[in-house]
């Protein structure tokens, strides 16, 4: 599948980095480096505007690496970006660190996945049918 993208970064577009790979990297597209403090959120600006087809959405999501190293992830993951929007893709980093973090121009920050997606009608009902977990919510099915 092809999928129109404007870049108005100085940046590569997104690409997988493996074969297997789900998502691909996006970049952050900044005049000057920009620095998160513990607990403080910030809109990153990429640079890039996408037209998804009918259909899709494109999934914004956490880098495990910059996760795990250094507590930075997408504070509404998974974002999602409709395909009726044509604004620039812009993530929502949160420092979930006690150290503050410098996001410098070109840094990846994120991965987008592209995804498909239904439409659905709700059907009313009285009662639904019943299912062997039935009610059982958080950690009902065990911890094995």
């Amino acid at each position: 599948m092809k999928i129109k993208i404007v870049n108005h970064s100085h940046h590569q577009l997104p690409e997988y980095e493996t074969e297997h790979s789900a998502g691909m990297d996006i970049r952050a597209n900044l005049a000057e480096p920009v620095t998160l403090q513990p607990l403080e959120r910030c809109l990153v600006p990429t640079g890039l505007f996408i037209a998804l087809p009918e259909g899709y959405e494109a999934q914004v999501r956490p880098r495990s690496g910059l996760a795990i190293k250094k507590g930075i992830t997408v504070l509404n993951s998974p974002g999602t970006i409709d395909a009726d929007y044509r604004g620039e893709v812009c993530v929502i980093l949160v420092n979930l660190s006690n150290e503050k973090f410098i996001i410098n121009d070109g840094e990846r920050i994120a991965q987008i996945i592209i995804a498909k997606h239904e439409h659905i009608g709700w059907q009313p009902a009285k009662v639904l049918d019943e299912t062997q977990r039935g009610t059982g919510g958080f950690g009902s099915t065990g911890f094995e």
